[in-house]
């Protein structure tokens, strides 16, 4: 499994941001290219401990989904989003693509830190399911919108 913190998958991401563009259209789903743009950034903001979202959490979240976070599988098309995460808004494409490019960046600077603050729902992760998170969930959106 590909992960946010090896080289080579952080290369590949950045290069498929790129090929992004305000005409990207989703082959599924209900967000526009902008605020996909914009809701790929929570997760990584999660990891970097520079959100203040909160969740109820309860065992059976963390049993029966922490594991999908980081597993080979992928995530499924059209899932649910938890409203905390949900970006409805009108948001400008060109801001959030340069936003998320941001955040992954600082994040791959980050990339060693080995004492991450619990993520709010799913509570402890390695570095490298962290690592394998973050890469699968830009990928899942990357693919949404035929990168």
């Amino acid at each position: 499994m590909k992960s946010f913190f090896e080289i080579e998958a952080y290369q590949e991401l950045q290069e498929r941001i790129d090929n992004i563009t305000i005409d990207s259209n989703a082959q599924w789903g209900k967000m526009n290219g902008s605020q996909m743009l914009n809701h790929c950034q929570a997760p990584i903001k999660i990891a970097l401990g520079k959100s203040d979202v909160t969740m109820k959490s309860n065992w059976l979240i963390k049993v029966l989904f922490k594991k999908m976070m980081y597993s080979p599988k992928p995530f499924k098309k059209n899932a649910p989003t938890p409203p905390q995460f949900r970006s409805l808004g009108d948001y400008d494409f060109n801001i959030e693509k340069i936003e998320l490019q941001k955040w992954m960046n600082e994040l791959w600077e980050d990339r060693n830190n080995e004492n991450r603050k619990p993520h709010p729902v799913f509570g402890d992760f390695t570095k490298d399911q962290w690592g394998i998170m973050q890469w699968k969930h830009l990928n899942h959106h990357f693919e949404q919108f035929g990168v």
